[in-house]
C-alpha cells in the first residue's frame, strides 16, 4: 500500500506518519518511510539515531549524483533516470523501517532545479509504482507539493487537521487539489482533540464519512518530540485503530484486517 500524509503546518502530520510507520513495522510490514518535508524530521520522530540522520544527505542536494543519473551536465537530460539503486544505497534501515530523506522539491520555473525535481519525482514514482512494500510519504506542509503531482498514484491520502477553522479550510483545499491530480481515495484525520466539542466541530465542518480517525491531544507527544523522553517512541493512542481503517481502504492487505471498531460518533 502507498500512503501519503499531508496537512497544514503544525497539525501533527509527521507524528501521525511516524505512528503509522511504527505500527505497520511492528506488525511485520517492510515500510519505506519517506521524509518529503524539508521543514521537519520524520527520522527523529521515528527515534532513529541522530548521528545517522545527520550524515544522510537529502537526495535533492546531491548535485553530482543527480547529474550522473540524469545524463551529465549538459542542457539535455533524461526524464526517466534510473533510481532503484538510490532507494537501496541512501536509506537508513532500522528493523522493518527503511528511512529515505528526499529533501525539498524546488520551486517550479527555475531551470537550475529541473534535474533535482526529475530525480525526486522518479524516486517517488518508483516507490509508488514498483515496490510492493508499505510506503508512507510524509509530505511537505500545505499545498505546494500537490501542484507538482508528487503524490499522484498513491492508494490513499490522509489529510491531517486540527479542530480550527483555518486548519479545516486548508484540509479542504488540499482535498480539492489532490482530487484534481487524480488521487482516488482521500480521508481526513482529526488530531489534537481535547474535548467532545472538538470532535463535534470536525464532524460539522468535514464530511463525517470521510473522517477516518480521531486522535486525542497528548502532552507526552510534545515531550517526545522535544527529546525529553528516552528510548523507542511510543505509538499514540488511536493510531492502531487508524492503521486498521487505513488498511481497510485498500485491497493491499484485506486478509490481515480484523474487525474494525466504529468511530462511535
Amino acid at each position: 500500500m502507498k500512503l501519503a500524509i499531508s496537512g497544514k503546518g503544525g497539525v501533527g502530520k509527521t507524528t501521525i506518519a511516524a505512528g503509522l510507520i511504527q505500527h505497520f513495522a511492528r506488525h511485520g510490514y517492510q515500510v519505506y518511510a519517506v521524509d518529503a518535508d524539508p521543514d521537519t524530521s520524520l527520522g527523529m520522530t521515528l527515534g532513529l539515531p541522530e548521528e545517522k540522520i545527520g550524515h544522510l544527505k537529502p537526495i535533492a542536494d546531491m548535485r553530482e549524483l543527480i547529474a550522473e543519473r540524469t545524463g551529465g551536465g549538459g542542457a539535455y537530460f533524461s526524464l526517466n533516470p534510473e533510481v532503484d539503486s538510490l532507494l537501496h544505497d541512501y536509506t537508513i534501515k532500522s528493523g522493518n523501517i527503511h528511512f529515505l530523506k528526499m529533501g525539498a522539491v524546488k520551486p517550479g520555473g527555475s531551470a537550475c532545479y529541473c534535474r533535482e525535481n526529475t530525480v525526486l519525482n522518479a524516486m517517488v514514482n518508483a516507490l509508488i509504482l514498483k515496490h510492493q512494500e508499505m510506503v508512507v510519504l510524509d509530505m511537505s506542509a500545505g499545498i505546494e507539493h500537490l501542484t507538482r503531482g508528487t503524490a499522484r498514484g498513491v492508494d490513499l491520502m490522509l489529510i491531517v487537521t486540527e479542530p480550527t477553522l483555518v486548519s479545516v479550510q486548508t484540509a479542504l483545499v488540499v482535498q480539492k487539489l489532490a482530487e484534481d491530480i487524480g488521487v482516488k481515495k482521500i480521508k481526513f484525520v482529526a488530531n489534537k482533540l481535547r474535548r467532545p466539542k472538538d470532535e463535534e466541530f470536525i464532524l460539522r465542518h468535514l464530511p463525517p464519512e470521510d473522517v477516518i480517525g480521531m486522535i486525542p491531544f497528548q502532552a507526552e507527544i510534545l515531550d517526545q518530540a522535544a527529546g525529553f523522553t528516552e528510548g523507542q517512541p511510543s505509538i499514540p493512542p488511536g493510531i492502531a485503530e487508524l492503521a486498521n481503517r487505513v488498511l481497510s481502504e485498500s485491497s493491499f492487505s484485506r486478509s490481515s484486517v480484523g474487525e474494525l471498531s466504529s468511530l462511535n460518533r
